[in-house]
């Protein structure tokens, strides 16, 4: 997922690197940077009651969509010599900063963009900067002072990142709450591989205007334009299990109906089908091969997918970047959404259980409040 800051173009060296958006989301190894029967099997989640003995329904999507994120503090992602006239200083690293800590406050007062570290760096100059800061679970409180560079700006020799944006896919829309999941993973930062914290983000109508095929070696992507000025719907979390929002039903449009959210026990190896958006803002179905089940199956990796379906194939050379969140449907019920494909071949990759989405997303939601 490529990089955009919150306000403003440019590149600063305080900084967000600039960078021309792909508007694909990455894959991890890669990511497709973002959907046995039992009668009785339901979906158990928390805090919306429904009969006993029925399975939750949701509205698969598979719709592609532009997402931007805007992060809770402004994460690390690099750090740099500060050139001075008496050579090389090393402020931010010598104070204790790390590739992917997140700076959340700076002299006591909260910090979430860039521009907000910029000008307490220039208010300050050389004085003393108390930095807060967290690593993992750890809370951490450092001191620095930035250095004047050879130019006479006042630098830290902090690389910082508080925004991305891309495209992704959207799995599923609960109409009973007014949720929707996409990417089946989360939106992790292109340099640490961080997942990036949510302060507050969105996503956007978007069109696929080009595929870059897959190949072996290679995965390919899904390139497109989506418009930065109007929002289908809001997030609240960024999980490792996918990232989730609400939007309102008139969003979803009409003619989609509800399908059954298969539990585990429910979904087999065998075919299948998976709903994506390779083409324009047109969802279709194609077919694949759920060819193996993971025991756990708690992770983004529950099972493994095939693509059989030529026409994909044809298009795309198998499962590619952005098609991440595609639904996989299976005897009519929702089982799954593609999250990775393997760099070696593209035909193939793994997909989340649809069960797994759904409890994180009502869970997230209710923390959320």
């Amino acid at each position: 997922m490529e990089q955009e800051k919150k306000k403003g173009p440019g590149v600063l060296w305080l900084v967000v690197l600039g960078v021309a958006a792909c508007l694909a989301l990455s894959l991890s190894g890669h990511r497709a940077d973002a959907a046995a029967v039992t009668a009785s099997a339901t979906v158990e989640l928390p805090g919306l009651a429904r009969p006993a003995g029925t399975a939750r329904k949701v509205i698969p999507l598979g719709k592609a969509v532009g997402i931007k994120l805007f992060s809770d503090g402004v994460l690390v992602v690099g750090l740099s010599p500060v050139e001075t006239e008496a050579g090389a200083s090393y402020p931010g690293r010598d104070c204790g900063l790390k590739t992917g800590d997140v700076i959340t406050h700076i002299n006591g007062g909260e910090v979430d963009t860039i521009e907000e570290v910029q000008a307490l760096v220039a208010q300050c100059e050389d004085e003393p900067l108390t930095i807060q800061a967290v690593r993992g679970q750890r809370q951490l409180q450092l001191k620095a002072a930035a250095v004047e560079n050879s130019q006479g700006v006042y630098q830290l020799g902090v690389w910082l990142r508080d925004s991305m944006a891309g495209i992704g896919t959207m799995t599923f829309y609960d109409p009973a709450s007014g949720v929707f999941g996409a990417l089946g993973h989360g939106i992790n930062d292109v340099d640490t591989s961080m997942l990036m914290p949510l302060e507050s983000g969105s996503i956007m109508p978007a069109s696929v205007s080009e595929v870059k095929r897959g190949e072996s070696g290679a995965p390919g992507e899904l390139h497109g334009q989506f418009d930065l000025t109007r929002d289908l719907g809001t997030l609240y979390a960024n999980t490792n299990l996918g990232i989730f929002g609400q939007m309102p039903s008139q969003t979803v449009g009409d003619g989609v109906e509800p399908v059954e959210v298969a539990s585990r026990s429910q979904v087999e190896t065998g075919p299948a089908t998976i709903l994506s958006n390779i083409r324009g803002d047109e969802v279709e179905e194609f077919d694949i091969e759920i060819t193996h089940l993971y025991p756990a199956g708690d992770g983004t990796r529950s099972m493994m997918v095939e693509v059989t379906d030529p026409d994909l194939l044809s298009a795309t050379g198998g499962i590619v970047q952005g098609m991440s969140g595609s639904p996989i449907l299976q005897n009519g019920r929702l089982v799954g959404a593609v999250t990775h494909v393997l760099v070696n071949d593209p035909t193939r990759g793994y997909g989340i259980l649809a069960e797994n989405m759904l409890k994180q997303a009502v869970g997230e939601q209710q923390a959320a409040g």
